[in-house]
């Protein structure tokens, strides 16, 4: 016996799941929450009670557990790199402009959560400064700023970008646990703070070094709203699968040097 009642019928179903059970009959609950195309619900137990669940996104419990495994794994590979690729990185930094080898700032992460991400310093030290003075130039629609011919870029910071080679210090962040390899893209503490509520789902996973948004040419994206539906098309879609295929587009990307800026 299958009972399937709307939400706003008061009806009470237990004398007749009682006759059921009596008889020996089985009977299946379709929960009032479902709805075609409208949610996701699945059933889990916690010490032995129901619970039903409405994902939100596909990563599950045992997909979290293979996607850290992955991110410790690529991890160790990101920072073994790092440590070849630093003194000589950190010499071209240093002999190009004053200031530090490594850019940090606060992100926020995973429903929010701020860390601190971070780069090889691709900009002079007064690129914040030079910022609010740039914003007109702003080539991004919304609550991004993106300008192509950025004058806060340093000239070894034109090639750290152009290969990619500015973000392996987020293997560290990855290492931390802050980060994942394969995520949406991490966003400053001030966009969030613009966000419409639909914007906050890209923030319900772990920012990641790559993504859809890399890998589909983000120097001729120019518009926030479709960085925000890549970032839940990918939460969306979520497989190990996906994350390989990802990573190996990422290479791909980097190695023609293709659409990075």
């Amino acid at each position: 016996v299958i009972f399937a009642l709307s939400g706003n019928k008061q009806i009470d179903i237990t004398p007749l799941i009682d006759i059921c059970k009596k008889v020996g009959v089985q009977v299946k609950i379709l929960p009032a929450l479902w709805s075609e195309n409208k949610y996701s619900l699945s059933v889990e137990s916690n010490q032995g009670i129901p619970f039903i669940c409405l994902q939100n996104n596909k990563i599950n419990a045992n997909g979290i557990l293979y996607k850290r495994l992955l991110d410790i794994c690529g991890g160790l590979i990101g920072i073994f790199i790092l440590l070849i690729i630093y003194p000589i990185i950190a010499i071209l930094i240093k002999l190009d402009s004053p200031g530090s080898v490594f850019f940090t700032q606060p992100r926020k992460g995973q429903h929010g959560r701020i860390f601190k991400l971070y780069k090889f310093r691709t900009m002079y030290n007064n690129a914040e400064e030079l910022k609010a003075q740039l914003l007109d130039k702003n080539e991004m629609k919304g609550f991004m700023f993106k300008m192509e011919n950025d004058p806060r870029i340093t000239p070894i910071g034109k090639f750290l970008r152009k290969t990619s080679l500015d973000e392996f210090p987020q293997f560290i962040n990855v290492l931390k646990g802050e980060m994942s390899l394969v995520g949406t893209r991490p966003p400053t503490i001030e966009e969030v703070e613009k966000y419409k509520l639909e914007h906050l789902k890209r923030i319900s996973a772990k920012p990641g070094i790559t993504g859809l948004w890399q890998i589909s040419g983000r120097n001729k994206i120019n518009d926030f709203e479709e960085v925000v539906r890549l970032d839940c098309k990918y939460l969306d879609n979520w497989s190990l699968y996906n994350d390989f295929k990802i990573l190996l587009k990422t290479i791909q990307v980097v190695l023609v040097r293709k659409g990075a800026f």
